[in-house]
């Protein structure tokens, strides 16, 4: 599956696709209507965008759905694109009144797509009580359900154990500071031998940025005010910045100077890094390099854990109300614990609901891949990117502060307060 983090469009490309938006939200009743629903069967087009392993489980999980509903066939694998370019795809779709009934759609970019009036209001169709409030918070935009949880993930520090055993380091637990973290990552790294204590995305796009999130919340921060009119980490932000900022005057971060996080994540993989903040999708490749690792939560400020998910959308699309109808009862089937463990176990998804996390099928399965239940009991204190048309303009400009500080251009305080002028500016404007 591909990662939703490193596989997230530039920010120029999420702008783009904002404005096109916009010119589609004057099209409505542009798509196709519910003639095409004809002699009671219904056709429901996807647009997943799935490759691999996650193209594998969801065409099986497709199949059985078309079996057990006889009225209903899904047709996945539309659109022609992967993940990544499925908001530009469904967007030009949107302008042009032709798009999928369903679409595989990153949590960040749905409050932009919902500007679409083709968005389907999925308030009171699903059944999310048991689902994780990281995930909650992802589908819900002005206090509307517009879509259904597709994919949970969450961060955590994954760690070379032989690397700490090298240095006559004890492994991290819960529970440990930013302090730690940062003494810790000099104490792993030694030049002569190409190590490096931990590393940052340095190109300033979504990877770059939202890691600094949780350092915000724990802070007592948050991405924007209560009332939405201003950024909500002007007067913390300095001090998560000089974190970042202390890393990199100890010559213990390695900066990846390219989108997508490959870097990085192969310095580590290739045991010359000792820490890594990164989610449950990079397990995978660490088994296959059978690296002796473990998993341990994000170290905190506060002593309280506090972490991020990005949560990913099956987004509902109207088509006609049968059409709209059947993609519903589709995403919602989907959600299903019975089904959910079976995208989990095949797809990569951290199970969607608690209820899923409880199947023996999950615990059997968490229990057999070392630190997988550590990203699971993250899910207890994650919080998501809020659902706001704002945030990929004030992720740009903070992804933009990030990088200078991580490259010595500019102080802390410096990049901080360019980066909440640009913000409070893009907020100033109605969206």
């Amino acid at each position: 599956m591909s990662d939703p983090r490193t596989a997230a469009p530039s920010r120029r490309d999420v702008l783009r696709a904002a404005a096109v938006l916009a010119a589609a939200a004057g099209l409505a009743g542009c798509g196709k209507s519910d003639e095409e629903a004809t002699g009671g069967q219904v056709t429901v087009d996807l647009w997943h965008g799935q490759t691999d392993s996650g193209k594998k489980a969801l065409d099986t999980l497709i199949a059985e759905f078309n079996r057990t509903h006889p009225g209903i066939t899904v047709v996945g694998g539309g659109g022609g694109v992967t993940a990544d370019s499925m908001l530009q795809k469904v967007t030009a779709g949107l302008a042009a009144g032709s798009y999928p009934d369903v679409a595989y759609i990153f949590g960040s970019d749905l409050a932009s797509i919902t500007r679409s009036p083709q968005v389907a209001d999925l308030t009171g169709r699903l059944q999310l009580d048991a689902v994780w409030p990281a995930a909650k918070a992802a589908i819900t935009v002005k206090d509307k359900v517009r879509a259904a949880p597709a994919l949970l993930d969450s961060l955590c520090v994954v760690y070379n154990k032989k690397l700490f055993a090298a240095a006559g380091l004890p492994a991290p637990k819960a529970g440990w500071t930013w302090d730690d973290f940062v003494a810790t990552a000099a104490k792993l790294t030694d030049p002569g031998k190409g190590v490096f204590g931990t590393g940052w995305p340095g190109v300033g796009d979504e990877d770059t940025v939202w890691r600094l999130w949780p350092m915000i919340w724990d802070l007592g921060g948050d991405v924007v005010t209560e009332d939405g009119k201003k950024v909500g980490f002007e007067q913390v932000g300095e001090q998560a910045l000089a974190t970042l900022d202390k890393l990199r005057t100890d010559k213990s971060l390695y900066v990846d100077p390219k989108p997508g996080g490959e870097q990085l994540y192969q310095v580590f993989l290739g045991g010359r890094m000792g820490m890594v903040a990164t989610g449950p999708w990079q397990l995978p490749d660490i088994l296959d390099r059978k690296l002796d690792y473990g998993v341990v939560p994000l170290p905190s400020y506060s002593g309280k854990a506090v972490t991020i998910s990005g949560p990913d959308t099956w987004t509902v699309f109207d088509n006609g109300s049968a059409r709209t109808k059947a993609a519903t009862e589709f995403v919602g089937w989907m959600l299903d614990a019975k089904q959910d463990v079976r995208w989990d176990l095949e797809g990569g998804s951290l199970p969607l609901s608690t209820t899923t996390a409880a199947l023996p099928e999950w615990k059997k399965h968490a229990t057999e891949t070392n630190g997988l239940q550590v990203f699971v009991d993250a899910l207890e204190t994650a919080r998501v990117r809020p659902t706001i048309t704002a945030y990929p303009q004030i992720s740009e400009h903070l992804g933009t502060a990030i990088v200078s500080v991580l490259l010595g251009k500019k102080s802390p305080a410096d990049a901080l307060k360019e980066c909440v002028e640009q913000s409070n500016a893009v907020l100033a404007v109605p969206s």
